[in-house]
This record gives structure tokens, C-alpha cells and sequence, in this order.
């Protein structure tokens, strides 16, 4: 069995809900990743570029903070569970991202790119994935 401890993304950025979207896109840029965590008093959060651009940007909301448009119904799994349940839950339930959580305290996000370097490491998704950033 292979656990999400073993192929998660590890200590995974995570700022308030107060924070702004220009933070979070920094963090984004400096770390090369696509998302952060929102620590919501307690209420774990995810923001995505994607929500930047669509759910701000797009609509010139340029002074919102990023608990204006995260999600916080999310789906958490645990270091020790089987990739494969995972994998299955996050198809079943189209989720692109999931809080990796482990005594209440976030420690990794597992992503379908982690997923694609694992399991089918010839596609696209996994060579994108596992590339370097270039900039």
C-alpha cells in the first residue's frame, strides 16, 4: 500500500482569510505551486490561481481577500491513508486538490499531478507536474 505521506506535497503554505490575493499569488509564484491553505479561525480553507484570476481578477475584485473567494467545505484526508481510496474519492467527487490533515494541523495537500507522477507518469499532466519551474 502506498500512503499519501509518501507522495503528498509537503508543508503546504497557508495564510489567514484576511490575507490579500496579491499575498497569495506571491506565495504561489515564490514556491511554484497553485495554491495556499486559508486558516479561517480555525476553518480550513483552500485558494486556487484559478480563483484568483476567475473569481477576482476577472471580475475586478483587486481588493478582496482570499476568504472572499476560497472554499472551505473541503474534503481532508488523512498522511496514512491508501493513495488508491484517495485517488477514487477525488475522481468520484471531481476534486483537484485535497488538505492532507494529520492531528488537526494541515501538513501536505495531495494534488492530481502528485497522482499523475505516480500512476501514469508518461502523460502530460505528470511531465507538467514534475518539471522544474523555468522562471
Amino acid at each position: 500500500m502506498t500512503t499519501v505521506r509518501e507522495i503528498m506535497t509537503k508543508d503546504p503554505v497557508t495564510l489567514p482569510a484576511s490575507a490579500s490575493i496579491t499575498d497569495a499569488a506571491k506565495e504561489m509564484k515564490k514556491g511554484d505551486f497553485g495554491d495556499v491553505l486559508i486558516d479561517n479561525d480555525g476553518t480550513l480553507g483552500i485558494v486556487t490561481d484559478r480563483d484568483i484570476a476567475v473569481l477576482a481578477v476577472a471580475e475586478g475584485k483587486f481588493d478582496c481577500t482570499i476568504g472572499d473567494i476560497g472554499t472551505f467545505d473541503l474534503e481532508t484526508v488523512a498522511p496514512d491513508d491508501d493513495v488508491r481510496d484517495v485517488l477514487r474519492e477525488m475522481r468520484q467527487d471531481d476534486i483537484r486538490r485535497v488538505p492532507v490533515v494529520e492531528d488537526g494541523t494541515a501538513v501536505g495537500i495531495l494534488s492530481i499531478g502528485d497522482l499523475a507522477v505516480m500512476f501514469d507518469d508518461d502523460s502530460v499532466l505528470a511531465d507538467i507536474s514534475a518539471a522544474p519551474a523555468d522562471h
